[in-house]
């Protein structure tokens, strides 16, 4: 069983989904007291085992530590919480570790600050078992002292990993947002080259080890990308967005043909399309960037 530490600052976790678990043991296993609440108050049994205090509430929960961590469905699901407790919020660092938008976490900052909380919005880019290892990545912004003060708590759950980005309390969420971007293109290109090799009786098991060099592969381009990006100026020293667009219309033809869904290249595709529509047929695929920028039409 974790011993809890004295001389380390209490914490407490509201909300013990299996992230929310994953939390609260390792404050616990940093020796941290941790008090811990849950609608159902039985999946804070294995926790209360190992040493965590189990809130009679979520205002006894609050009250148990200067620094409260949430980690509920959403944002709606936290106010629902946290509004009864307005009261006895004073004082407190609210650290909330829910996934949303970077509206939605400033607007959470703008009540907060209203209450004399210090919110800090966090995300995190792990999964439950990672929390506590040099695999998790966890994301703060909101106001720096309020980090600096209880930076030392919230590095136990990833201490290679936490970074306080900027005193912008949206910006950790726009972090998450754009992150999962990035994970759900790789994922369903993956799937999207999966499917088109299972035509041919391909297992997905023998086309992950070279999805994954190629996979490699584009974060050199990501690289090579973002200061293009940030220079506006797209030199194609590797291939221009015609060669992309070509090659797009060559997968989107192969998937119709072998009868694999093509809405992926053909979105790709079309984007390619307006790119060299605007002048960028010679440029390099970073030039695409121009037509994110632009509302959805």
């Amino acid at each position: 069983m974790p011993k809890t530490d004295g001389s380390r600052a209490p914490v407490t976790v509201i909300g013990l989904g299996l992230m929310g678990r994953s939390l609260a043991a390792a404050f616990l296993a940093a020796g941290h007291p941790t008090t811990v609440w849950n609608r159902t108050a039985a999946k804070a049994d294995r926790l209360v085992a190992e040493g965590a205090t189990l809130a009679a509430s979520v205002g006894e929960a609050i009250a148990a530590s200067p620094l409260v961590v949430v980690c509920v469905t959403d944002y709606a699901a936290a106010r629902e919480l946290l509004d009864p407790q307005a009261g006895s919020l004073d004082g407190k660092v609210l650290a909330n570790l829910t996934t949303g938008t970077s509206a939605q976490a400033r607007e959470t900052a703008a009540w907060a600050a209203g209450l004399g909380v210090r919110y800090l919005d966090g995300a995190i880019m792990a999964i439950p078992a990672d929390i506590a290892t040099d695999a998790a990545v966890l994301l703060y912004s909101g106001p720096a002292e309020a980090f600096e003060e209880h930076g030392e708590t919230l590095r136990a759950l990833g201490a290679a990993g936490t970074t306080y980005l900027d005193t912008d309390p949206g910006l950790s969420a726009l972090y998450d947002m754009s992150l999962l971007g990035i994970m759900w293109g790789v994922l369903n290109g993956f799937l999207q080259g999966a499917a088109l090799l299972g035509t041919a009786q391909v297992r997905a098991t023998a086309f992950a080890p070279l999805a994954n060099t190629m996979i490699k592969v584009v974060t050199e381009y990501v690289t090579a990308y973002a200061p293009q990006i940030d220079a506006g100026a797209y030199p194609a020293d590797d291939a221009t967005v015609t060669v992309h667009r070509d090659a797009l219309e060559h997968l989107a033809e192969e998937s119709e043909k072998l009868g694999v869904n093509a809405e992926l290249p053909r979105l790709f595709k079309a984007l390619t399309d307006r790119a060299a529509a605007d002048g960028h047929a010679g440029s390099s695929y970073a030039a695409l960037i121009e037509q994110f920028r632009k509302p959805s039409s």
